[in-house]
């Protein structure tokens, strides 16, 4: 037996059977209009955005090591840029998110080469410290509502659909779509050189550093295209909700903390572990809401737990239990079919 008896891949079983999986769950949840309620769609479609939200952080704490706790600053960012391109602009809704993230990535770079400065704790003290004056600013904005907010134009919801079931599925679809979309870019981006050279980071970038990984440069490029596509999903976020106001637009509890939720207990560091995450967090949120502060004395005790036993999530505890990888990124050895039939 020599070398060549062996292949290097990166699909197994699991990685085929998910993708079948995927594709199934997928024409379902494309088709919900025809088979879910109104409320069920809401529902859902604030779980897509909150996995989109819960991957992008993921790729920027797991990966890059960018552990941020203001996010929230794109997210309302990209909820009143959606509100003054369409009041102000006159774009349509859709076209307005596209721009929004744009705008995002624009204004992500000046705020990158100021926070990069930092490290540790004080680099996540400052993404904090820049979401505030993203909503002091945003606060000061009369034509925006300033301190007390605004809601969209009728006028500008009707262009979206003239029927409310209309505007609903068309919600719902860009919804599930931008959560595929993120899913699918984080996926390519670390199957990409940069990812390779993130994951390289990600285990030890002293080592990846001295191999000549330009790591300032590629945390630079996760932030910012990070961001871009965060403040398009605080655009989508804002046109469900109608309405926006500094605190809700910003506020630290809604897209941040709960993002950070989800991505521990689901694992970070992986594909697979926002989407875990996410599922776990609604089915809490949907079953103890109705006990009020004790929802959320129940979320800090299962994010405890969960670091306790589980230190690398559930996800972590179920790939290193069983080998599983749903989303080919690693590479396998494996024997060639001719040689084991030798």
């Amino acid at each position: 037996m020599n070398h060549s008896d062996f292949h290097v891949t990166r699909s197994s079983a699991a990685t085929k059977a998910a993708a079948i999986i995927a594709i199934l769950v997928m024409i379902v949840l494309i088709a919900a209009p025809w088979w879910a309620g109104r409320a069920d769609m809401r529902l859902m479609g604030e779980l897509f955005l909150y996995l989109a939200l819960a991957s992008l952080w993921n790729l920027m704490a797991g990966y890059a090591g960018l552990v941020s706790v203001g996010q929230q600053a794109y997210v309302g960012f990209g909820g009143y840029m959606l509100f003054a391109l369409t009041m102000f602009g006159g774009m349509h809704p859709v076209a307005a998110i596209g721009v929004a993230g744009v705008l995002g990535a624009i204004i992500a770079i000046p705020v990158a080469l100021l926070i990069f400065r930092l490290r540790g704790a004080y680099f996540a003290i400052g993404t904090w410290v820049i979401a505030e004056v993203f909503r002091l600013s945003f606060a000061q904005v009369s034509s925006l509502g300033g301190g007390s907010g605004s809601s969209l134009p009728v006028g500008i919801v009707r262009s979206l659909s003239e029927s409310r079931s209309g505007r609903e599925s068309l919600s719902y679809w860009l919804a599930l779509g931008s959560a595929v979309i993120v899913i699918a870019a984080v996926y390519l981006f670390l199957r990409s050189r940069n990812g390779l050279a993130l994951t390289a980071i990600r285990d030890n970038e002293l080592a990846a550093g001295s191999l000549g990984i330009d790591i300032w440069r590629t945390k630079f490029i996760v932030y910012v295209v990070t961001a871009a596509l965060t403040t398009m999903i605080g655009a989508l976020i804002f046109l469900q909700k109608l309405r926006i106001s500094p605190d809700a637009a910003f506020s630290v509890n809604d897209w941040t903390a709960f993002v950070i939720f989800i991505v521990v207990i689901g694992g970070i560091g992986t594909i697979e572990g926002p989407i875990i995450g996410t599922l776990i967090f609604f089915a809490l949120r949907e079953t103890l809401a109705d006990l009020g502060t004790i929802y959320l004395m129940v979320l800090g005790v299962v994010a405890i737990v969960i670091m306790l036993k589980a230190p690398n999530g559930i996800w972590g505890l179920i790939r290193a239990r069983f080998n599983l990888e749903l989303f080919p990124l690693s590479f396998r050895v494996k024997q060639s079919n001719s040689s084991k039939g030798a």
